[in-house]
């Protein structure tokens, strides 16, 4: 036992949303029936990397006697989730759990069918973690969650190759998509920013939320605004 920094998660106000699962390269947290939680003291190192993606400020470093951080124990334990997720059965719901698939050619069958160009796993803004590994150096799409819907070829014209983030800005909390996509600016060296958005005045928050993020971050980005009509037709494009 020494006296060190650890982490203390408040389960009170822990939503279970499992950003910090992401965020620990220790793999020190877990999401146990809803609620966050530390599963042993050895593989917390006390450097604190998930505070700052907590959404509900439910994790902070307190100094108390623990047993000390085990190097070797934890790569032991990181080995053993991956093996788990690597047994894992592809039909089995992934939930939060972050996942990378292999990109594809789009093509269209003689069906019809055209394949998906999707990249990732989580997409959903209240989900995606800003340490997840598609985000690293990556051409990020933000995209109003209703764009997919009255866009038909938004897969081989705006998804294929980019990493991904969803929401609505006028239905979701927009101060935490500001903060948040501000985090995966910072900290991944994105080759670029997309945004795109319906006409709908309420729709341009997204523009808003981008913006907000790259001036918080600090960062000098590429970016691109897109609008799309209610047809699906893309009507207005302004590179910055």
């Amino acid at each position: 036992m020494a006296l060190r920094n650890i982490v203390l998660i408040d389960e009170e106000k822990c939503n279970g949303c499992g950003d910090c699962v992401g965020a620990c390269a220790e793999g020190a947290i877990e999401i146990i029936d809803g609620k966050a939680k530390l599963i042993s003291e050895i593989y917390c190192d006390g450097l604190g990397a998930c505070l700052g993606h907590c959404p509900m400020d439910a994790i902070s470093i307190e100094k108390r006697e623990s047993a000390e951080f085990d190097e070797a124990a934890t790569e032991a334990h990181l080995e053993q989730m991956k093996e788990k997720t690597e047994q894992k059965s592809p039909c089995q719901c992934p939930g939060s759990l972050m996942q990378s698939f292999s990109k594809v050619e789009a093509e269209t069958t003689s069906d019809g069918d055209v394949s998906s160009q999707l990249g990732q796993w989580p997409v959903q803004f209240s989900l995606v973690s800003p340490s997840a590994p598609y985000f690293k150096n990556a051409d990020l799409l933000v995209a109003a969650d209703c764009v997919p819907f009255a866009m038909g070829d938004f897969h081989s014209k705006l998804l294929k190759g980019k990493a991904v983030a969803i929401g609505c800005p006028k239905l979701d909390d927009v101060g935490s998509y500001v903060d948040k996509l501000s985090e995966i600016i910072k900290y991944n060296d994105l080759k670029s920013l997309t945004v795109v958005h319906m006409m709908v005045p309420c729709c341009s928050g997204m523009t808003y939320i981008a913006k907000q993020a790259i001036e918080a971050s600090g960062e000098k980005i590429p970016f691109t605004d897109i609008t799309v009509d209610l047809q699906g037709n893309i009507c207005n494009t302004l590179t910055v």
